[in-house]
């Protein structure tokens, strides 16, 4: 089993976040590679999307996104990865917590889709070991836990390379259980944009055994921007 030690994520709320060093293998597949940038910007090129109640840019550098893969640029990468720890980790107390702390993204890629006349698609790959803790009674992966993963959508990729904030709330997720997955599987998590209006955005998702390649569950999921004056 690979190395937990790796210190890849960190946060303010929480010293290191630990995570496992994929093998080489997870790098190689991942669809395009980080030397081949043609997607995203720097700090200077961003431009603020309209109000939100998360912005990206806002965020403190979380963790080092240097060892994920794809044609995004290192700082939309940065900006992900930033919002997935303030936003999706929290702190030592928030739901999923330890969860969050063994997610590695791998991948995050972006391309025209051809099939849709040319609109972007982003696409994020992420990975994770299960651990006993997301085991249900059965000894598991929890259907809860599982959701929680499904959770984190490229959108917020995809909003940041249209200029477009993609950090909203999830107002339906619909999943399909295929197969369980045992302490100790290593999962692939792919996740694909659909498509991203002004207020309602949606993504799919597969969650795949690494290791026997058996589809352990997919779904689909729509998020939207909540008003600023209802939170």
């Amino acid at each position: 089993m690979p190395s937990r030690s790796s210190p890849v994520y960190a946060s303010s709320a929480s010293s290191a976040y630990e995570s496992y060093t994929p093998s080489s293998s997870s790098s190689s597949s991942s669809s395009s590679s980080s030397e081949n940038i043609i997607y995203g910007g720097t700090s200077s090129s961003y431009t603020p999307p309209r109000k939100a109640w998360v912005d990206p840019k806002s965020l403190a550098n979380c963790g080092d996104a240097s060892q994920i893969q794809g044609n995004v640029s290192p700082y939309v990468k940065q900006l992900i990865l930033n919002t997935f720890i303030a936003y999706g980790a929290g702190d030592e107390l928030c739901f999923g917590h330890l969860v969050a702390k063994a997610v590695k993204f791998i991948d995050i890629s972006a391309h025209e889709s051809h099939e849709k006349q040319g609109r972007m698609e982003a696409t994020t790959v992420a990975e994770v070991l299960v651990s006993k803790s997301m085991l249900n009674g059965a000894g598991m992966l929890h259907g809860g836990c599982l959701a929680f993963l499904i959770d984190n959508t490229p959108l917020v990729a995809l909003g940041l390379i249209q200029n477009v904030n993609g950090v909203g709330v999830t107002q339906s997720m619909n999943i399909m259980f295929h197969s369980p997955a045992p302490v100790g599987s290593c999962l692939r998590i792919i996740s694909t944009s659909v498509a991203m209006g002004s207020r309602i955005m949606s993504a799919r998702c597969e969650v795949i055994n690494k290791k026997t390649g058996s589809v352990v569950a997919s779904a689909y999921l729509n998020k939207m921007q909540p008003a600023i004056s209802k939170l």
